[in-house]
């Protein structure tokens, strides 16, 4: 399973309402549970099995909880029973479908 998933808190009392330590605070989370993981500007992807991935997005969740009276959490899973290595896999096989139009357009190195 693949669980890209984003957390915030709103209400924090912060005037340019950054949510940087919140989010800080989440990844630190996700790093530390020794499952692959991806972090970019909006979401934060995670690989493992349904139970290990749903038990460190909730203590993500937690993690955030001081920070503001409230949370906001998104997630988007991609559940494919029978295959790891995915979040890797995915990205290589966009960019070998990229590279292959390439080619075809006649643009080619090999």
């Amino acid at each position: 399973m693949l669980l890209a998933f984003s957390v915030a808190p709103s209400g924090t009392g912060r005037a340019d309402g950054s949510v940087h330590d919140a989010v800080a605070a989440a990844v630190q989370v996700v790093r530390e549970s020794g499952l692959p993981n991806r972090t970019d500007a909006m979401f934060t992807t995670i690989e493992g099995e349904w139970d290990e991935v749903f038990a460190v997005v909730k203590r993500a969740t937690d993690a955030v909880a001081p920070f503001g009276s409230r949370i906001s959490l998104v997630m988007k899973a991609d559940i494919r029973p029978g295959f790891t290595g995915e979040l890797d896999g995915k990205l290589e096989r966009m960019e070998a479908a990229i590279d292959g139009e390439r080619g075809d357009a006649g643009v080619r190195d090999d």
